[in-house]
Parts: structure tokens; C-alpha cells; sequence
């Protein structure tokens, strides 16, 4: 039995008649003839009563028209969902991310995503870097927008870079200053409240690091798994952070964002996944990411200008 078998079925009794039947489908009548001859003979049993020339369903043929309806259904709904995969547009799709680091862009990204893609489930974990890095041991995500990877990660991974996170200093607001901007030396004798190494030993070592080449080891006196919690211990005077520009998204009436000098630091966020070719619903992702990158960056650079904003 062929899906044409159906068709010409099908056609009959909603034409009621081979005639009409054959001038809606463009083919010989003989031909729909045969199928229909055909298919009753695979069935053994008559699904029309010709009785005085007429095409009229038997019972078995009533019920075996309202099968092969749903049968030509099921098949053109296949055939649509089939090229609609090809094209990206129905699948899953798994995405790790820094909640902290994407708060300016990723909610109205992911919002015009599902828009233009509405067929394809997204799975959206937050995790920080060390977290993604486990997530794609497991398979449990396809797709990180996280911190530079190491150089032992690196190579099984391919990435692009997002967007370039300032490192600004975060001090409680009841500390007075002079200028919009501070030196990261002058920073030397105070206590620090870093996000924990464990979690993400990129950020720690670039701002430890950081710290070193201006002649001064911090004195790190709490490590916070928690963007947030960092901010918390610094409005409650435990001590002083240093943090990328986009954590200045998150609750921070208490603090004060301050440009770094020297204002060459950085923290890069990449998109990272796999090595290998990407499924086609993470292509077409890739191809979403590259159309809005311009808007990733401006929404990135209007947070670093906020920052000045808030300390004139």
C-alpha cells in the first residue's frame, strides 16, 4: 500500500465520483480506477458498493476512509516537520550561561529567538564556568556563553568572543572619592571579596594577576560563589571586589561601580561549543548569535557608560 493508493481514495470520496476525482488530481481515470481496484484487493475487502454506477462508501469503507485521512495527515504534517528540522527550526537545543555576565542582553535575545524559532525547546541552565565545563563532559548542554576557556579546553572546543567585560572596582557607597575612576594600586591595603577560584579560576587569576603587575598581592579574604553575595559583603563593609562591568546589572544600591586604572582590563565572555559539526538547530543558533552581535556589544558598552554616568 502506497501513500498514492490513499490519495486516489480519498479523492474519490470527497469528489464523489472517479470523474470529478480525476479532473481535481490530473490523472487518467483509469489509473484511479486501478489504485482503487488495487488497494481493495490488499485489504480483501470493497470499500465502494457500485451499484448503479456509483461510487457510495460500504461501512468497512466509511471506517477505512476516516483511517486513511488521518494517515494522509500524519504524513504531510511528517513531511513539513522533516524540513522544518532541516532548516534548524524544530529540535532542542541546551544552552549554559553566566546569569550575572548576560543580564543585559541574553533575556530579550533568548525572547527574539523563540519568535523566529518557536518549534525549538531551549533548555537554559546558569552556571559558571567550571559548572559548563562539567555540563559538556555529560553532553547536558551544547552551548556555553562563558568566561575564556583554558587552554587545555580550548582545544576540543570552538568559540567566538561576545563581547569585552570591563574589570571595574566595587566599593561600598559610604566611601568617599575624589574622581569616577581609581588607580588598582591604590587598592593595595584593603580586603578582598573575590568570586571563589574553584568556580571560575580564569576571572580570579586575571584579577589576581592583574593585582601583581601593579605590585601588590590582594589580600583575598573571602571567595563568594555568587556575583550577588559579592556585592552584598561589599555594601556590608567586608571588604572591596574587583568584578566585570556587566555584574553592575545586578541589585547594587549599596555599592559603587568605579573604572579601573589601568582601564585596560578586561574579561573576554565567549559563545563556546564542541569541536566537530554542530547540529543544525546550534548552526542556525550560531547564525542568530552572529546577527545580533552588534546589538550584544552596544547593550555591553551601554552598561560600561552607566557606570561613568553613576559616579559624575
Amino acid at each position: 500500500m502506497e501513500l498514492r493508493h490513499l490519495r486516489y481514495f480519498t479523492a474519490v470520496v470527497e469528489s464523489k465520483g472517479y470523474r470529478e476525482a480525476s479532473r481535481r488530481l490530473h490523472v487518467a481515470q483509469p489509473s484511479i480506477s486501478e489504485a482503487v481496484s488495487d488497494l481493495e484487493h490488499e485489504l480483501g475487502l470493497k470499500l465502494f458498493s457500485r451499484a448503479n454506477r456509483t461510487a457510495r462508501l460500504t461501512p468497512e469503507g466509511e471506517i477505512f476512509y476516516a483511517d486513511a485521512v488521518r494517515i494522509l495527515q500524519e504524513a504531510e504534517t511528517a513531511i513539513v516537520t522533516a524540513k522544518r528540522a532541516a532548516q534548524g527550526k524544530v529540535g532542542r537545543l541546551s544552552i549554559g550561561f553566566i546569569g550575572s555576565a548576560t543580564l543585559s542582553f541574553l533575556p530579550d535575545l533568548i525572547r527574539r529567538y523563540k519568535l523566529e524559532y518557536p518549534n525549538v525547546k531551549l533548555i537554559l541552565q546558569d552556571l559558571y564556568p567550571v559548572e559548563s565545563d562539567k555540563a559538556f563532559d555529560t553532553g547536558a548542554i551544547d552551548i556555553a556563553i562563558t568566561r575564556a576557556l583554558s587552554l587545555e579546553r580550548s582545544r576540543n572546543f570552538q568559540s567566538r568572543v561576545l563581547l569585552r567585560d570591563p574589570l571595574v572596582a566595587v566599593l561600598p557607597r559610604s566611601r568617599k572619592l575624589k574622581s569616577n575612576k581609581i588607580r588598582l594600586a591604590d587598592l593595595a591595603s584593603e580586603r578582598f571579596v573575590l568570586f571563589h577560584r574553584s568556580g571560575a579560576p580564569g576571572v580570579f587569576d586575571t584579577i589576581v594577576g592583574a593585582c601583581r603587575a601593579q605590585g601588590f598581592s590582594p589580600r583575598v579574604e573571602n571567595e563568594q560563589n555568587s556575583m550577588q553575595t559579592i556585592l552584598s559583603l561589599v555594601e556590608a563593609e567586608e571588604g572591596v571586589a574587583i568584578v566585570p562591568a556587566s555584574t553592575s546589572n545586578l541589585r547594587s544600591n549599596g555599592v559603587q561601580f568605579v573604572r579601573l586604572m589601568p582601564d585596560d582590563l578586561y574579561l573576554d565572555l565567549i559563545a563556546a561549543w564542541p569541536v566537530g559539526e554542530p547540529s543544525i538547530v546550534l548552526r542556525t543558533f550560531l547564525e542568530f548569535l552572529d546577527s545580533n552581535a552588534e546589538a550584544i556589544r552596544r547593550k555591553a558598552e551601554l552598561c560600561v557608560a552607566s557606570i561613568a554616568r553613576k559616579m559624575r
